[in-house]
Protein backbone atom coordinates (compact mmCIF):
# COMPACT_ATOMS: atom_id res chain seq x y z
CA UNK A 1 0.00 0.00 0.00
CA UNK A 2 0.99 3.56 -0.39
CA UNK A 3 0.88 6.56 1.76
CA UNK A 4 -2.37 7.65 -0.02
CA UNK A 5 -3.90 3.65 0.66
CA UNK A 6 -4.66 2.44 -2.37
CA UNK A 7 -2.68 -0.67 -3.75
CA UNK A 8 0.20 -0.50 -5.79
CA UNK A 9 -0.94 -3.15 -7.90
CA UNK A 10 -3.53 -0.66 -9.20
CA UNK A 11 -0.98 1.39 -11.63
CA UNK A 12 -2.09 0.09 -14.65
CA UNK A 13 1.20 -0.20 -17.10
CA UNK A 14 -0.84 -1.94 -19.76
CA UNK A 15 -2.28 1.33 -21.44
CA UNK A 16 -0.60 4.69 -22.20
CA UNK A 17 -1.29 7.70 -19.66
CA UNK A 18 -0.89 11.23 -20.28
CA UNK A 19 0.62 11.97 -16.96
CA UNK A 20 3.58 9.49 -17.85
CA UNK A 21 3.76 10.52 -21.59
CA UNK A 22 3.56 14.19 -20.37
CA UNK A 23 6.78 13.03 -18.25
CA UNK A 24 8.21 11.60 -20.94
CA UNK A 25 7.97 14.79 -23.07
CA UNK A 26 9.69 16.53 -20.16
CA UNK A 27 12.68 13.69 -20.20
CA UNK A 28 11.66 12.39 -17.03
CA UNK A 29 11.80 8.80 -16.38
CA UNK A 30 9.21 8.01 -14.14
CA UNK A 31 7.24 6.05 -17.47
CA UNK A 32 6.63 2.82 -18.32
CA UNK A 33 7.53 1.06 -21.29
CA UNK A 34 3.82 1.49 -22.94
CA UNK A 35 3.97 5.17 -21.86
CA UNK A 36 7.62 5.68 -23.66
CA UNK A 37 6.63 3.84 -26.99
CA UNK A 38 3.30 5.84 -27.06
CA UNK A 39 5.11 9.20 -26.45
CA UNK A 40 7.99 8.36 -29.04
CA UNK A 41 5.41 8.48 -31.74
CA UNK A 42 3.59 11.36 -30.88
CA UNK A 43 7.26 13.12 -30.72
CA UNK A 44 7.61 11.20 -34.21
CA UNK A 45 4.66 12.35 -35.91
CA UNK A 46 4.70 15.71 -33.97
CA UNK A 47 8.00 16.80 -32.75
CA UNK A 48 6.55 20.82 -31.34
CA UNK A 49 4.75 18.46 -28.69
CA UNK A 50 8.10 18.68 -27.04
CA UNK A 51 8.62 22.54 -26.62
CA UNK A 52 4.84 23.32 -26.19
CA UNK A 53 5.06 20.65 -22.62
CA UNK A 54 7.94 22.36 -22.04
CA UNK A 55 6.34 25.88 -22.75
CA UNK A 56 3.51 24.62 -20.62
CA UNK A 57 5.99 23.93 -17.57
CA UNK A 58 7.21 26.91 -17.48
CA UNK A 59 4.07 29.39 -17.84
CA UNK A 60 2.95 27.39 -15.04
CA UNK A 61 5.71 28.48 -12.59
CA UNK A 62 4.90 31.67 -14.11
CA UNK A 63 1.78 31.69 -13.21
CA UNK A 64 1.92 30.00 -9.49
CA UNK A 65 4.54 32.67 -9.11
CA UNK A 66 1.89 35.70 -10.03
CA UNK A 67 -0.46 34.05 -7.51
CA UNK A 68 1.87 34.19 -4.92
CA UNK A 69 2.48 37.80 -5.20
CA UNK A 70 -1.07 38.88 -5.79
CA UNK A 71 -1.69 37.46 -2.64
CA UNK A 72 -3.06 33.82 -2.98
CA UNK A 73 -2.44 31.85 -0.05
CA UNK A 74 -4.24 28.70 -0.53
CA UNK A 75 -3.81 26.84 -4.12
CA UNK A 76 -5.61 23.28 -5.28
CA UNK A 77 -3.65 22.22 -8.40
CA UNK A 78 -6.03 19.55 -10.26
CA UNK A 79 -3.90 17.21 -12.70
CA UNK A 80 -0.57 18.02 -10.99
CA UNK A 81 0.77 15.11 -12.84
CA UNK A 82 4.52 13.69 -12.39
CA UNK A 83 6.37 15.46 -9.74
CA UNK A 84 8.96 16.93 -11.70
CA UNK A 85 10.73 19.48 -9.51
CA UNK A 86 10.19 22.71 -8.81
CA UNK A 87 6.65 21.54 -8.19
CA UNK A 88 3.51 24.16 -7.40
CA UNK A 89 4.28 24.29 -4.23
CA UNK A 90 8.17 24.82 -4.31
CA UNK A 91 7.96 27.66 -6.70
CA UNK A 92 5.11 29.06 -4.42
CA UNK A 93 6.96 28.79 -1.28
CA UNK A 94 9.87 30.91 -3.24
CA UNK A 95 7.51 33.87 -2.34
CA UNK A 96 5.87 32.48 0.52
CA UNK A 97 6.31 29.90 2.34
CA UNK A 98 2.91 30.05 3.75
CA UNK A 99 0.86 29.03 0.80
CA UNK A 100 -0.80 25.71 1.24
CA UNK A 101 -1.28 23.21 -1.57
CA UNK A 102 -3.53 20.60 -2.17
CA UNK A 103 -2.67 18.50 -5.65
CA UNK A 104 -4.69 16.02 -6.88
CA UNK A 105 -4.66 13.78 -9.59
CA UNK A 106 -6.55 10.07 -11.05
CA UNK A 107 -2.92 8.18 -11.62
CA UNK A 108 -2.04 6.30 -9.27
CA UNK A 109 1.60 6.29 -9.86
CA UNK A 110 1.75 9.98 -9.45
CA UNK A 111 0.94 9.12 -5.83
CA UNK A 112 3.79 7.16 -5.47
CA UNK A 113 5.87 9.60 -6.02
CA UNK A 114 3.72 12.22 -3.78
CA UNK A 115 5.73 11.38 -0.46
CA UNK A 116 9.33 12.04 -1.41
CA UNK A 117 8.42 15.05 -3.94
CA UNK A 118 4.84 17.11 -3.24
CA UNK A 119 4.01 15.95 0.46
CA UNK A 120 7.64 17.67 2.27
CA UNK A 121 5.78 20.52 3.39
CA UNK A 122 3.36 20.82 6.09
CA UNK A 123 1.37 22.44 3.96
CA UNK A 124 0.87 20.43 1.43
CA UNK A 125 -1.33 17.28 0.63
CA UNK A 126 -2.28 15.02 -2.31
CA UNK A 127 -4.90 12.87 -3.18
CA UNK A 128 -6.88 10.47 -6.10
CA UNK A 129 -9.56 11.61 -7.61
CA UNK A 130 -10.56 12.90 -11.21
CA UNK A 131 -11.08 16.30 -12.49
CA UNK A 132 -15.01 15.21 -13.57
CA UNK A 133 -15.80 14.67 -10.21
CA UNK A 134 -15.48 17.96 -8.37
CA UNK A 135 -17.94 17.12 -5.61
CA UNK A 136 -15.81 14.16 -4.51
CA UNK A 137 -12.48 16.84 -5.22
CA UNK A 138 -14.33 19.60 -3.09
CA UNK A 139 -15.09 17.26 -0.56
CA UNK A 140 -12.51 15.41 -0.21
CA UNK A 141 -10.73 15.83 3.74
CA UNK A 142 -7.61 16.93 2.36
CA UNK A 143 -9.31 19.84 0.94
CA UNK A 144 -10.98 19.98 3.98
CA UNK A 145 -7.77 20.57 6.02
CA UNK A 146 -5.37 22.55 3.75
CA UNK A 147 -8.22 24.90 2.52
CA UNK A 148 -10.16 27.63 3.78
CA UNK A 149 -13.26 27.99 1.22
CA UNK A 150 -14.40 31.35 2.59
CA UNK A 151 -10.86 32.70 1.22
CA UNK A 152 -9.34 33.40 -2.41
CA UNK A 153 -7.90 30.01 -3.70
CA UNK A 154 -5.88 29.52 -6.45
CA UNK A 155 -7.27 26.73 -8.83
CA UNK A 156 -4.31 25.18 -11.59
CA UNK A 157 -6.20 23.16 -13.93
CA UNK A 158 -2.98 23.13 -16.59
CA UNK A 159 -2.92 20.83 -19.68
CA UNK A 160 -5.44 18.99 -18.13
CA UNK A 161 -9.28 20.14 -19.49
CA UNK A 162 -7.77 18.79 -23.13
CA UNK A 163 -8.42 15.35 -21.84
CA UNK A 164 -12.15 16.27 -21.20
CA UNK A 165 -13.98 14.99 -23.49
CA UNK A 166 -16.66 17.10 -25.26
CA UNK A 167 -19.34 15.14 -24.39
CA UNK A 168 -18.23 15.29 -20.33
CA UNK A 169 -19.14 19.00 -20.55
CA UNK A 170 -16.04 20.69 -19.50
CA UNK A 171 -17.35 24.37 -19.37
CA UNK A 172 -19.35 22.63 -17.13
CA UNK A 173 -17.05 21.19 -14.65
CA UNK A 174 -14.93 24.61 -14.42
CA UNK A 175 -18.21 26.20 -13.60
CA UNK A 176 -19.13 23.62 -10.81
CA UNK A 177 -15.36 24.56 -9.37
CA UNK A 178 -15.96 28.44 -9.95
CA UNK A 179 -18.92 28.20 -8.52
CA UNK A 180 -17.91 26.78 -4.77
CA UNK A 181 -14.93 29.45 -5.06
CA UNK A 182 -15.14 32.71 -3.55
CA UNK A 183 -14.92 36.12 -4.93
CA UNK A 184 -10.84 37.15 -5.58
CA UNK A 185 -9.93 33.37 -5.90
CA UNK A 186 -8.18 33.23 -9.60
CA UNK A 187 -8.15 30.05 -12.37
CA UNK A 188 -4.90 29.06 -13.83
CA UNK A 189 -5.89 27.41 -17.23
CA UNK A 190 -3.82 26.02 -20.43
CA UNK A 191 -5.06 23.93 -22.96
CA UNK A 192 -3.72 22.49 -25.93
CA UNK A 193 -4.95 23.91 -29.33
CA UNK A 194 -4.20 23.10 -33.25
CA UNK A 195 -4.92 26.90 -34.21
CA UNK A 196 -1.25 27.23 -34.88
CA UNK A 197 -0.52 24.22 -36.86
CA UNK A 198 -1.89 22.90 -39.95
CA UNK A 199 -2.74 19.10 -40.60
CA UNK A 200 0.71 18.93 -42.43
CA UNK A 201 2.36 19.23 -39.36
CA UNK A 202 1.02 16.11 -37.68
CA UNK A 203 -0.86 17.27 -34.83
CA UNK A 204 -3.61 16.00 -35.64
CA UNK A 205 -2.19 12.47 -36.22
CA UNK A 206 -0.57 12.40 -32.98
CA UNK A 207 -3.74 13.33 -31.61
CA UNK A 208 -4.71 9.51 -32.92
CA UNK A 209 -2.12 8.12 -31.25
CA UNK A 210 -4.05 8.59 -27.85
CA UNK A 211 -6.54 6.97 -28.86
CA UNK A 212 -5.05 4.19 -31.22
CA UNK A 213 -2.65 2.90 -28.26
CA UNK A 214 -5.68 3.14 -25.45
CA UNK A 215 -4.84 5.92 -24.11
CA UNK A 216 -6.33 6.49 -20.57
CA UNK A 217 -7.58 9.57 -21.89
CA UNK A 218 -7.44 11.09 -25.67
CA UNK A 219 -6.79 14.75 -26.71
CA UNK A 220 -9.03 17.02 -27.74
CA UNK A 221 -7.40 20.47 -29.15
CA UNK A 222 -9.86 23.17 -28.76
CA UNK A 223 -9.75 26.68 -30.74
CA UNK A 224 -9.24 30.17 -29.18
CA UNK A 225 -13.23 30.82 -29.24
CA UNK A 226 -13.48 27.53 -27.51
CA UNK A 227 -11.54 27.90 -24.63
CA UNK A 228 -12.26 31.38 -23.83
CA UNK A 229 -15.54 30.48 -22.50
CA UNK A 230 -13.73 28.67 -20.01
CA UNK A 231 -13.14 31.58 -17.94
CA UNK A 232 -16.41 32.70 -17.78
CA UNK A 233 -17.17 34.95 -14.33
CA UNK A 234 -13.75 35.38 -14.72
CA UNK A 235 -11.98 38.52 -14.93
CA UNK A 236 -8.80 38.03 -17.53
CA UNK A 237 -5.75 39.11 -16.27
CA UNK A 238 -3.94 41.07 -18.83
CA UNK A 239 -2.68 39.96 -21.82
CA UNK A 240 -5.82 37.47 -21.46
CA UNK A 241 -5.53 34.45 -23.07
CA UNK A 242 -2.69 34.04 -24.95
CA UNK A 243 -0.14 31.68 -26.51
CA UNK A 244 1.75 30.43 -23.33
CA UNK A 245 5.26 32.13 -23.82
CA UNK A 246 2.91 35.78 -23.99
CA UNK A 247 1.90 35.33 -20.68
CA UNK A 248 3.80 37.31 -18.73
CA UNK A 249 7.35 36.44 -20.43
CA UNK A 250 10.26 36.72 -18.35
CA UNK A 251 13.42 38.32 -20.35
CA UNK A 252 13.01 38.79 -23.75
CA UNK A 253 10.01 38.35 -25.53
CA UNK A 254 9.66 34.95 -27.74
CA UNK A 255 10.26 35.65 -31.56
CA UNK A 256 7.90 34.69 -34.13
CA UNK A 257 9.68 31.19 -34.86
CA UNK A 258 9.69 30.42 -31.08
CA UNK A 259 6.09 31.04 -31.24
CA UNK A 260 5.31 28.50 -33.82
CA UNK A 261 6.15 25.83 -32.11
CA UNK A 262 3.82 26.25 -29.16
CA UNK A 263 0.21 24.92 -29.26
CA UNK A 264 -1.60 25.59 -26.27
CA UNK A 265 -3.46 28.91 -24.97
CA UNK A 266 -2.76 29.77 -21.59
CA UNK A 267 -4.29 32.32 -19.03
CA UNK A 268 -4.79 33.39 -15.54
CA UNK A 269 -8.58 34.79 -14.52
CA UNK A 270 -10.01 36.23 -11.38
CA UNK A 271 -13.17 35.28 -10.32
CA UNK A 272 -15.71 38.65 -10.27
Amino acid sequence: MTEQGFPVGEIDTSRPHPARMYDFFLGGRDNYEVDREAAQQVIDLFPDIVPTTRANRRFMHRAVRHLARSGIRQIIDIGTGIPTAPNTHQVAHEVSPDVRVAYVDNDPIVATHAGAHLLGAGNTGFFLADLRDPVAILGHPTIGKLIDMDQPIGLLMVAVLHFVKDDEDPAGLVAAYRDALPAGSRLVLSHATSDFHSPETGVEDAKEVYKDRGATATVTTRSYEQVLPFFDGFDLVDPGLVQIPLWHPEGELPTAAELSHVGTYGGVGVKL
